[in-house]
């Protein structure tokens, strides 16, 4: 009698270690640096989905093998968000203006170092002396001085030009802008007769008019009538700019921020405190000659700042 062999049993289907994951799921975890063999799957048919990826990115960062190259920190990580702000309201009548005076106006710019080190001993000298009973000075009161007294020899500088008419208007006054940074651009409050003020009269206003400006509650008449401005960027005010005029006017002086420098004088060298003066001109109104003489004008005021105290 014929025996038969056991049946052999049918071999089991081929494993692989290879998870199953969609293209996009790879890629994730690609993304995320997640090893999807170490991924519990969750998906119908043992499929890893988006959310085993996420979490188990989660609970257990990749820690990066020896040979990886390094992950990039914060600061070197690709950025692609974008920002969109609407140029409106005040903004906007700001950014108009300006682009309106450089269309308008053929501007020039003029810089000339200023040695400011006896002003300043001057500024600190007033301070000791005043300080406690008014408020303390800035430089700018001082060369607020400077540019009212330099006008009286150059009044081309203190002017407006109406360009459509054709007429240059020189005042004798001087209401002087000075140009101030606000939460919602820069604006230029005006110091109406600067003329007539002492130097802690004018300390005052300014910061005055800058409180008010800052605050939005400046009026119509504190921000219009200059007839010259003032624009300081303090001491962020670089080596030298080339400010914008504030159309209608002709002129504006722009401050530089102050440095210690090693400097000869009368043979020897000395350390002194020196400034640039970076100012725009209309060229339709004020000649390049006539920009250079206001300027060493103010130039000599301010470095021998007694002269502007002389009756």
């Amino acid at each position: 009698m014929k025996t038969l062999a056991p049946a052999r049993p049918a071999p089991a289907a081929a494993t692989t270690d290879r998870p199953i994951a969609s293209p996009s799921v790879r890629r994730r975890a690609w993304e995320l640096g997640v090893d999807l063999t170490a991924v519990a799957p969750t998906g119908p048919g043992g499929r890893v989905t988006h959310a085993d990826i996420e979490s188990h990115a989660a609970a257990s960062p990749p820690a990066p093998s020896p040979d990886a190259a390094p992950v990039p920190t914060a600061g070197y990580v690709e950025r692609h968000d974008e920002e969109r702000i609407p140029v409106i309201g005040l903004r906007r009548r700001i950014a108009i203006k300006m682009q309106e005076a450089k269309r308008r106006i053929p501007h020039y710019s003029y810089v000339e170092e200023i040695d400011v080190t006896e002003v300043e001993a001057l500024r600190a000298q007033l301070n000791a002396r005043w300080g406690e009973q008014r408020a303390r000075l800035t430089l700018l009161p001082l060369l607020a001085r400077a540019i009212v007294l330099a006008v009286r020899e150059h009044p081309v500088v203190n002017a407006r030009f109406d360009d459509e008419a054709g007429i240059v208007t020189r005042f004798g006054a001087v209401h002087l802008g000075v140009a101030t940074q606000t939460p919602s651009g820069l604006m230029v409050p005006v110091v109406q007769h600067a003329e007539a003020r002492d130097l802690w009269s004018m300390a005052a206003e300014v910061a005055r008019l800058a409180e008010v400006a800052r605050a939005g509650r400046a009026t119509r008449g504190e921000l219009t009538g200059s007839t010259i401005t003032i624009t300081s960027l303090g001491a962020l005010g670089g080596i030298a700019t080339t400010p914008v005029i504030n159309h209608p006017e002709v002129a504006i002086v722009g401050v530089n921020r102050i440095v210690e420098r090693p400097v000869m004088r009368a043979g020897a060298v000395m350390a002194r405190q020196m400034m640039n003066l970076s100012s725009s001109f209309d060229h339709r109104v004020v000649d390049g000659i006539d920009a250079a003489r206001f300027i060493q004008t103010v130039r000599g005021y301010l470095e021998c700042p007694a002269m502007m105290f002389v009756p």
